[in-house]
């Protein structure tokens, strides 16, 4: 399979509510929410592509060869990149009822695809049980290697998805803390909220596992994460689908990396769609990146080989964006790269 016949594949499942556009920017998609797009006006889905193609770097091939090295290590192991699948649940809700492809064939595609490829991915939750446990269940199947993420729900469910986490030998657990204010979740009657920071201090007391907050938009709310005693937090508007017209993931990063960088591992989400997009947030500070959207209509192409070339593809770029940028490693990947 190669990636042209992987998008065509895409295009002609029926009932699927992506439209596979050429570009995955959110116009096309605007308000669709249950489905693929962002909330309301889509702006901060748009906002989030728009900025990071912005941004520009500097070209330079003056240097003595050197091998690049594109891995990075997390969670007590080493990944091929630093990209990373993100979260997604509700498949059926969200693109469709009548593809067939529900949240435990879309994760056992993630999960076993980007194992293949020497990354990992991020399992969803949702409005129904088995939104979690599926997913779990693929992870399970795959010797623990995939990373699960669960709602805010109410304090004692939390623990509990977290004991499921703990049995199936993941190596990490997230909280998408910002689904608090997610519609679907709201439409289904799901008691979902904020959490303060002795709540979530108390989830992961609750834990030996590294611990990641999704969801993070300020400096404020990274020095929060922090005193919780958060292994990572992921910069990241829910891909635009909680709150219209918040800024760009990418233009809160700077400001979050000067508040907790280095004291904290900072993912990134929200507009990346190229090995170059990679380059450039970690350039700005980022540790890696989890990327939505486009995993979806590799999954949907192509299953787990789908997605194993999805993520090689981004991978390969980042090579690529690196030895026009004279960076070697991850480690040289500096705020000089950017124009």
């Amino acid at each position: 399979m190669d990636f042209k016949k992987l998008i065509e594949k895409a295009k002609q499942i029926e009932g699927f509510k992506c439209r596979v556009c050429p570009q995955c920017n959110g116009k096309a998609c605007r308000g669709e929410v249950p489905g693929p797009g962002g909330k309301d006006s889509g702006a901060a889905f748009v906002r989030n592509c728009e900025k990071l193609s912005e941004i520009k770097v500097n070209l330079d091939t003056i240097y003595s060869p050197v091998s690049v090295d594109t891995s990075i290590e997390l969670f007590g192991a080493r990944l091929r990149y630093p990209i990373l699948a993100a979260p997604i649940g509700g498949l059926i809700p969200n693109y469709g009822d009548k593809h067939g492809i529900d949240d435990y064939h879309y994760s056992k595609a993630i999960i076993e695809g980007c194992k293949r490829a020497g990354t990992i991915g991020f399992t969803g939750d949702g409005a129904k049980d088995q939104f979690f446990t599926d997913p779990l269940r693929v992870i399970e199947e795959n010797e623990g290697w995939g990373i699960p993420t669960i709602k805010p729900w109410k304090q004692e469910e939390v623990m509990q998805r977290i004991a499921l986490a703990e049995k199936a030998g993941v190596p990490a657990v997230a909280m998408d803390i910002d689904a608090a204010g997610l519609i679907l979740l709201a439409m289904a009657g799901k008691p979902v909220s904020p959490k303060s920071v002795e709540e979530i201090k108390e989830i992961i007391d609750s834990t030996s596992l590294p611990f990641i907050l999704k969801g993070v938009m300020t400096a404020r709310g990274a020095e929060k994460a922090l005193e919780a005693g958060a292994y990572g937090i992921v910069v990241s508007n829910h891909g635009g689908r909680v709150l219209d017209h918040t800024p760009a993931t990418v233009e809160v990063l700077p400001e979050i990396v000067k508040a907790v960088g280095g004291k904290i591992k900072i993912f990134i989400d929200g507009g990346v769609r190229t090995g170059l997009d990679v380059l450039k947030v970690l350039a700005l500070g980022a540790d890696a990146v989890l990327i939505g959207r486009p995993y979806v209509v590799a999954a949907f192409g192509g299953a787990a080989e789908g997605v194993e070339l999805y993520t090689n593809r981004i991978g390969v770029e980042l090579e690529e964006a690196m030895i026009m940028t004279g960076c070697g490693s991850l480690q040289e990947i500096s705020r000089e790269v950017i124009y």
